[in-house]
């Protein structure tokens, strides 16, 4: 059995002791959900997790709560008492009792041995009445509580989201290709379905009730630079969506073929709206409306995929016929005739703000951007958003398998992961600069060398990217004394260390929405493995940036 260490045992021994009782337990919290309204053979029993508790009887107050998975052992119990000593809950203050009940005989055995020498009294009891009423509010509380899915859609609709998962669309379709799909019915009319990513959920599809909400966030999102600001026009969204969740610690992508629908992502589907904000469960319209229109998807992928590889979105149009799913058994509905068409003049469109985007962000900084006397600035699209950090091994594999373009080196895979310059910017032009370094002979290295500022005089650290045919290109200016970016370039030279001298450039779209700084494997469009030079190998000394012309 474990038992305290000495310094724990004195930590409490020096903790006042109240003349009180304290009650401790712990029990299943169990779903249960049986109405007229959802025709199931029997109550819906899901044992989910343990509640474990601790209540002072003296004072009637909760000291401490804690949930833990039903597999964890009686140890997960001396933790929670040991935090209501310490670390009570508000207003409770550190103290340990003069007594503790429980009514499990195995859990006073185990309490026993590890509260000796602490002068606690340990009783077994039949009865916990101030937990037993605590613990009948859990319940009714989670008895009440909707669930992520009405029961009766839960199963089907969650069938349909695997198949989605295995039709990989993100790997056919950008967000801006967007997909109509004609319902007309629980007071939908028309759904717009763009493929993408969510606020750090990996993949799915947000499907809009209007071609105006989608406009407005895309928008938005271009315009917005802070986390809240891209936080509020999220929720600003009027729309369903699904997305997955892994359930294991390896990213998900459909690269990755360790994963699959049945034991590695599970499907979240909800709902957005202005005045709603996000909710992750469904109602049963939304959950019907849903289950149609993934179906719908769903076949159109299926029965057009080649007409729709390789950036091509042409006008296609297909009309299915679709069961109507229903609340309830007996109810038998027609059909609904469900049209599905691309939107190739919207894509366009939208595809056009995103290559202007560049021109509205940095329409000042473009009259201020300085020029390198010995050094060309032209090769990285201007306003791409860089970044400076590391892949693991384990993604990096993925992404040299999955890339468009990819530059190999032999590298030896130690350390973390492959130390990487991350350029982000629209997919048009990282199509161009990725074919602009192929032209060049390739990637030969990636460097930083000091530079200073000819006008003000302040230090850079000045990011250069080394084509085969020797020329050196600028591809980012950063505050030789900016605290974010010195720590970032000394993690950067510990990781080149490891790898001895190897280092990696990666090339993705996706800079608008919410890919935007966080690209996913699938907007990671080239790989250049390459060398890290330092600044003593480029001999350059200081470089001094100049003012344009004019």
């Amino acid at each position: 059995m474990t038992a305290l260490n000495q310094s724990t045992r004195r930590r409490l021994q020096h903790l006042p002791q109240l003349p009180s009782v304290w009650e401790g337990d712990r029990r299943r919290l169990v779903s249960h959900r049986d109405s007229a309204d959802w025709p199931v053979a029997e109550a819906e029993l899901r044992p989910d997790e343990d509640c474990i508790l601790w209540v002072d009887g003296l004072q009637g107050m909760v000291r401490a709560m804690d949930v833990v998975t039903p597999e964890i052992g009686p140890e997960a119990v001396a933790r929670t008492l040991l935090r209501a000593m310490e670390q009570p809950h508000n207003p409770g203050l550190p103290a340990r009792p003069k007594k503790i009940v429980v009514r499990d005989r195995e859990l006073l055995f185990f309490l026993r041995g590890v509260l000796q020498d602490l002068d606690i009294t340990l009783e077994y009891v039949p009865n916990l009445p101030l937990i037993d009423e605590i613990f009948r509010g859990l319940q009714e509380a989670i008895a009440s509580r909707t669930p992520q899915l009405p029961p009766p859609f839960a199963a089907e609709l969650t069938t349909k989201a695997e198949a989605l998962w295995q039709d990989a669309p993100w790997e056919l379709l950008g967000d801006h290709q967007i997909i109509a799909i004609e319902i007309n019915q629980w007071d939908i009319g028309t759904l717009y379905a763009s493929i993408m990513g969510m606020l750090g959920m990996e993949f799915g599809v947000l499907l809009y009730r209007s071609l105006e909400s989608l406009r407005q966030f895309r928008q938005r999102a271009i315009q917005e630079n802070s986390v809240e600001a891209m936080q509020e026009a999220f929720l600003g969204q009027d729309c369903l969506f699904l997305t997955y969740e892994a359930d294991t610690d390896t990213e998900l992508s459909p690269l990755l073929p360790s994963l699959s629908a049945s034991d590695a992502l599970e499907p979240v589907f909800g709902n957005l709206h202005p005045l709603e904000g996000l909710r992750t469960f469904l109602y049963a319209d939304e959950a019907a409306t849903l289950t149609v229109a993934i179906e719908a998807l769903h076949r159109f992928l299926r029965q057009h995929r080649a007409k729709i590889q390789n950036d091509q979105f042409p006008p296609i149009q297909s009309r299915y016929r679709i069961p109507a799913p229903s609340a309830k058994a007996t109810d038998i509905a027609p059909p609904l005739s469900v049209k599905v068409y691309t939107l190739p003049d919207l894509a366009a469109e939208l595809l056009a703000v995103d290559d202007e985007e560049g021109d509205w962000l940095g329409a000042d900084e473009a009259k201020t951007e300085a020029a390198l006397a010995t050094v060309r600035h032209d090769l990285v699209p201007a306003n791409s958003f860089l970044s400076l950090g590391m892949i693991p091994w384990e993604v990096l594999e993925a992404l040299r398998q999955g890339a468009d373009h990819y530059q190999a080196q032999p590298i030896q895979t130690k350390g973390d992961g492959l130390p990487i310059v991350m350029i982000q910017t629209s997919r048009p032009k990282a199509k161009t600069l990725i074919e602009a370094i192929q032209q060049a002979g390739g990637l030969y290295a990636i460097c930083f060398n000091p530079g200073q500022n000819g006008a003000g005089g302040d230090r850079l650290d000045l990011g250069l990217l080394q084509t085969g045919d020797g020329q050196l290109h600028l591809f980012g200016e950063f505050g030789a004394q900016d605290p974010t970016h010195v720590a970032a370039r000394k993690k950067w030279e510990q990781r080149c260390q490891e790898t001895h001298g190897y280092c990696g450039l990666i090339i993705a779209k996706g800079l608008t929405g919410t890919s935007r700084g966080n690209p996913k494997l699938n907007d990671m469009m080239g790989l250049f493995e390459a060398r890290s030079l330092s600044a003593a190998d480029l001999g350059f000394g200081t470089l001094s940036l100049l003012s344009p012309p004019g």
